[in-house]
């Protein structure tokens, strides 16, 4: 096979992953310029700084994306998954999350701490890594203000275009 098939092959093997239903397509890049993927978040954004979120940065959102949705998670919780964020109807044109803040028209949900908005990380014993997940979806999510974790899956499930992910460490002092 030479060069020139290969690329055909890969760009078959492309379009045929970009046109999957299956939700685990990948493609739109999320990032932190407070902290690089698998490192320690300062303590800023911790329990044992001021509790706001990080900056967050989005790139290579699909064009036919209509919103995009975030959860912030605990996988290492004593209890299992503990939800920290749920950020939904974000403008698919958004590149950035400003510290403390989220964009206009954005709705957040109820955390695990039962309160809307961030929850910032603060791990009972040993580190945790905190996982900040970005969906780009086919349309908005229909739900009210405050909704919990489940529900935003339930409401994500079947209209994810594309999905990535940030990890972070923290251990709480």
């Amino acid at each position: 096979m030479n060069w020139r098939e290969m690329g055909i092959m890969m760009s078959v093997v492309t379009l045929s992953a970009l046109t999957s239903t299956s939700g685990s397509i990948s493609g739109i890049t999320i990032s932190s310029p407070a902290f690089l993927a698998g490192a320690e978040i300062p303590a800023k954004y911790t329990c044992d700084g001021q509790s706001i979120s990080p900056e967050i940065r989005i790139s290579g959102t699909p064009l036919a994306a209509k919103s995009l949705a975030l959860i912030m998670e605990d996988p290492d919780a004593p209890g299992g998954l503990f939800t920290h964020w749920l950020v939904w109807n974000i403008p698919p044109q958004t590149t950035k999350l400003a510290e403390n803040s989220v964009p206009s028209g954005a709705i957040q949900g109820t955390n695990d701490f039962s309160r809307r908005g961030y929850g910032a990380p603060c791990p009972p014993s040993g580190t945790h890594r905190y996982v900040f997940k970005i969906f780009a979806l086919d349309q908005p999510i229909e739900l009210k203000p405050g909704a919990r974790h489940p529900e935003v899956e339930a409401a994500i499930k079947g209209h994810i275009l594309a999905q990535g992910e940030l990890t972070g460490r923290c251990t709480h002092k």
